[in-house]
C-alpha cells in the first residue's frame, strides 16, 4: 500500500532530511576532536572563531545582570540577546549552547531554499540545492560547530527574504509584502550591516517598477512593496519601525482602498523618511572599509596624523584566486560553472530569479572586477552560496530531463549529479580541522589572570586575542577584534615591538588615556598625549618617551599578555607603529624571519625559503648571500620550566640575531629593532627589568606581566 504525501508533508520532510544531513555533517568535527583535551577548557568544546568570544562576553554578562563600564561588553547585540535566552531556557551549559548554536541554527538555511523550489511547483530543486548549500565550503567555513558568530543566521536571514519576495512578485498577496518587511526588521536586529544587501533588493525592485511604468502597466502593488521596504529599512529604533509596518498593514487590510488611493503620499513619506534617517551613509562606509581599501589613513583635524589601516592585514578582505573563489561557493570549479550556467537557465524560464542577482552580486565581490572593482576578499562569497545552489540544482534537474524522458533513468541521473557536486564539499568538511582559538594551556593562563586581576585592570596584547582575554580573564582591552583602527593600533603595537622603557611608558599612557573623558575633538590617544605635552609633532613626543617623563597617575594595573603564538605575526603588529604619523612615510621593515622546520644538511641548516645556517662558518645564508650574525642563542626550559639561555656573540658589526628555541623547535631570525622589543625579551629571553615589571605567570606557551609604572 502506498501512501500518498501532500505536498505540505512532502515539503516538511524534505525540509526535515536536508535539515539532519546539514546537522549531521557538522558533528565529523565534534567526532575527530572528542578525545582531544586541547581543544577542551571544563570539560567543554571551545569555539574555534576569535568574534564569537565578543558576543559569548555579552551573553555572560547579561546572564550576571551587570558589567563594567566601559568594557565594551556587547550586552544590547542581538546574538548576546539571544544566546543568554537559550542559555536561560535549555538544560545545556554556557559552553555547549555558544559552540552547538551554529550547528542547528546555520542548518535552518534549508527551509527558504526548498521553499523557493516549491514556489516554482520544484521541490526537487529546492532539495538539492538545500543540501549543497547547507555545507558548501564558504558556508560550512563560517557555520560549523563552534564557530559562534552572527553568520549562524547571517545568510538564512537574506535568503527567506528573497524566498517572500519571489512569492510577493509570484501572487501579489499583500500578505508577502508583510513578511518582506518583517524579514527585513528582524535582519537588521540581527546583525546591522545588512543595510547594504536591503537596498540592493529595493534598487533591483525600484528598476523594475520603472520598466513596468513605461509598459504603461499598473506599479502600485510595486509601489507598495518598496513604501513596505523603505519603512523597514529606515534607521530608527527596530521597535517603532515593526510599529510603522504592523499599523500600516493593518490600515492597508482594513481599507486598501483609501491605502491605495494615497500610495504615492505614502511612498514619498517613506523616501524622505529614509533620506532623513541615513540614506546611503551605511552602504558607502562598508564600501569605504571592503571596496575602496587604503593602506594609509589619515585626519584633517588637529594633528593631522597618518595611520597604517588593519584592511590590508585581514586575509577575508583580500585578493583571492578564481579557484578559491569557485571552491568557496560550490565545492569545485566544474560545480560552479555548472551551477551558473544552470542559475542562467533558471532566469530565462523564470524572470523572477532576477531578484537573485543582489546576493549573487554581493557574493562575487569576493572576486571583483578586474581593472574596475577590488576583490572584496572571502568573507562575501557566503552570500552566493545558496544562489549558485539553486543553480546548480536547476542544471541537474533540467539536464537529467533533457537527457531522458523515463522517470528511473531521470532519478538517477539526479542522485549521480547530486553525489557529485556534494562530494568535493563533504571531503572539504573532512579535511578542513580548524582548531579552536586557544588551546587548554592558554586558557588556563588567563582563568589563572582572571582571580589575580580586577575587572577594571587592562591586559595589553594584539587585537587577534582582545575578545577571548576580556571573555577568559575578565579584564578589560585595548584593542579587539571590533575596535582595531590604525589609532587604536599605533600605542599597542609601539608597546609590543619597542624597546622595554618607551614601551612601558607607553601602555600606561594609552590605558590612562583611555579611561579619561575627553571632549576635545582629537582623533586619537597618541594625539591627545602629544598635545598635553606640548608637542606639534607626534614623532617628538614619541622621542621624549625615552627620557624621564612624567606618567599620568596609575589608576589600575596593567598586564602583558604575551603568547608565543604572537610570534608568527610580529612583523605584522610592527608595522602599525614603523610609520611617520606626521607624513605617513612607512618606514623600512625590520627583517624578521620564523623557522618552524628546518633540516640538518652537513654542516648548515636548512630554514627554507633559501635561508641556511652555516654552523662551520657562524654565518647566515640567505639566497646566496652571506650575512654575519650578531648573536647566537639558545633558550630551553628544565623540568621545572625554569628557562635557560646560552649566549653567542659572533659578530658586533652584524644587526642579525638568530635566536633556536629548543622546546618550540624553531629558529627566530631578526635585526637589533626586533630583537630589542618587548616581546622578544619578555617572551623569548625573560629579561625585563625588575624595577618596571613584575613576572605574574611563566608559562612556555604564554607569559603575563604586570606593570610596576
Amino acid at each position: 500500500m502506498y501512501v500518498v504525501l501532500t505536498e505540505n508533508k512532502k515539503t516538511l520532510l524534505l525540509i526535515l532530511i536536508a535539515f539532519i544531513f546539514s546537522v549531521s555533517l557538522r558533528f565529523i568535527w565534534v567526532e575527530q576532536f572528542s578525545g582531544y583535551e586541547q581543544f577542551k577548557f571544563n570539560d567543554q568544546f571551545m569555539i574555534n572563531t576569535n568574534d564569537g568570544y565578543y558576543f559569548a562576553e555579552g551573553a555572560r554578562d547579561i546572564l550576571a545582570g551587570f558589567h563594567q563600564k566601559g568594557d565594551l561588553s556587547p550586552v544590547d547585540t542581538a546574538m548576546s540577546k539571544l544566546t543568554a535566552l537559550l542559555a536561560k531556557l535549555l538544560p545545556f551549559s554556557f559552553e555547549s549552547i555558544i559552540f552547538y548554536m551554529p550547528v542547528f541554527f546555520s542548518s535552518l538555511l534549508v527551509i527558504p531554499l526548498i521553499l523557493i523550489g516549491r514556489a516554482f511547483h520544484r521541490l526537487d530543486i529546492g532539495f538539492i540545492s538545500a543540501l549543497l548549500a547547507s555545507i558548501a565550503w564558504s558556508y560550512y567555513n563560517r557555520t560549523m560547530a563552534g564557530y559562534f558568530d552572527t553568520d549562524l543566521l547571517n545568510i538564512v536571514f537574506p535568503t527567506l527574504l528573497l524566498w517572500s519576495l519571489i512569492w510577493a512578485f509570484k501572487t501579489k498577496e499583500n500578505r508577502y509584502i508583510l513578511f518582506v518587511a518583517l524579514d527585513i526588521i528582524a535582519y537588521r536586529w540581527w546583525y546591522p550591516q545588512s543595510y547594504s544587501l536591503e537596498f540592493a533588493f529595493f534598487a533591483l525592485i525600484a528598476v523594475y517598477t520603472i520598466y513596468v511604468y513605461i509598459k504603461k502597466e499598473d506599479i502600485k502593488y510595486y509601489i507598495l512593496l518598496l513604501s513596505f521596504i523603505l519603512f523597514s529599512m529606515v534607521a530608527i529604533d527596530d521597535l517603532i519601525r515593526l510599529s510603522i509596518v504592523l499599523l500600516l498593514y493593518l490600515g492597508l487590510s482594513v481599507k486598501k482602498d483609501i491605502f491605495i488611493k494615497y500610495i504615492y503620499y505614502i511612498f514619498g513619506i517613506s523616501l524622505i523618511l529614509f533620506f532623513i534617517t541615513g540614506g546611503f551613509d551605511p552602504i558607502w562606509n562598508q564600501l569605504k572599509g571592503y571596496v575602496f581599501k587604503e593602506s594609509i589613513s589619515s585626519a584633517s583635524e588637529g594633528l593631522g596624523l597618518h595611520f597604517f589601516t588593519v584592511m590590508q592585514t585581514i586575509r577575508e578582505a583580500g585578493n583571492i584566486s578564481f579557484e578559491t573563489f569557485a571552491n568557496r561557493i560550490s565545492g569545485h570549479t566544474i560545480t560552479f560553472i555548472l551551477s551558473f550556467i544552470g542559475l542562467i537557465w533558471f532566469i530565462v524560464s523564470h524572470r523572477v530569479m532576477l531578484l537573485t542577482l543582489p546576493m549573487l552580486g554581493l557574493g562575487f565581490l569576493a572576486y571583483g572586477i578586474p581593472g574596475l572593482i577590488p576583490a572584496g576578499g572571502l568573507r562575501f562569497t557566503i552570500y552566493a552560496v545558496p544562489i549558485m545552489a539553486l543553480g546548480a540544482g536547476y542544471f541537474i534537474v533540467e539536464f537529467s530531463k533533457l537527457f531522458s524522458s523515463k522517470k528511473l533513468y531521470q532519478y538517477t541521473l539526479i542522485s549521480f549529479l547530486s553525489i557529485g557536486v556534494l562530494y568535493p564539499n563533504i571531503q572539504h568538511i573532512i579535511d578542513y580541522k580548524i582548531p579552536t582559538v586557544f588551546t587548554q594551556n592558554e586558557v588556563k593562563v588567563l582563568d589563572r589572570l582572571k582571580d589575580i586581576a580586577s575587572r577594571e585592570d587592562y591586559a595589553i596584547s594584539w587585537w587577534d586575542y582582545g575578545y577571548p582575554i576580556r571573555y577568559y580573564a575578565d579584564v578589560k582591552t585595548l584593542v579587539d577584534g571590533g575596535k582595531h583602527s590604525g589609532s587604536a593600533n599605533f600605542p599597542v603595537s609601539f608597546a609590543l615591538s619597542s624597546s622595554e622603557d618607551s614601551a612601558l611608558k607607553m601602555a600606561r599612557l594609552d590605558v590612562e588615556y583611555t579611561e579619561i573623558k575627553d571632549t576635545r575633538k582629537l582623533g586619537s590617544n597618541i594625539e591627545r598625549m602629544s598635545v598635553d605635552y606640548g608637542y606639534k609633532d607626534t614623532n617628538d613626543f614619541i622621542g621624549s618617551l625615552e627620557t624621564n617623563i612624567e606618567l599620568p597617575k596609575k589608576t589600575r594595573d596593567i598586564y602583558l599578555y604575551l603568547p608565543n603564538r604572537m610570534m608568527g605575526i610580529l612583523p605584522t603588529i610592527n608595522a602599525f607603529s614603523n610609520i611617520d604619523l606626521m607624513s605617513g612615510k612607512k618606514m623600512k621593515n625590520p627583517f624578521f624571519y620564523l623557522a618552524r622546520q628546518h633540516i640538518q644538511e652537513g654542516s648548515k641548516i636548512n630554514l627554507g625559503r633559501g635561508i641556511y645556517i652555516d654552523s662551520a662558518k657562524g654565518q647566515l645564508e640567505i639566497n646566496g648571500r652571506l650575512v654575519g650574525i650578531n648573536r647566537f642563542i639558545t633558550t630551553r626550559y628544565d623540568r621545572l620550566g625554569i628557562l635557560h639561555k646560552q649566549t653567542q656573540r659572533l659578530d658586533i658589526s652584524s644587526s642579525i640575531n638568530v635566536i633556536y628555541m629548543q622546546n618550540y623547535n624553531q629558529f627566530v631570525l631578526l635585526d637589533d629593532k626586533l630583537f630589542n622589543s618587548l616581546y622578544i625579551q619578555y617572551f623569548v629571553l625573560e629579561h625585563y627589568d625588575r624595577s618596571l615589571v613584575e613576572p605574574i605567570i611563566l608559562d612556555p606557551m604564554v607569559k603575563v606581566f604586570r606593570l610596576k609604572i
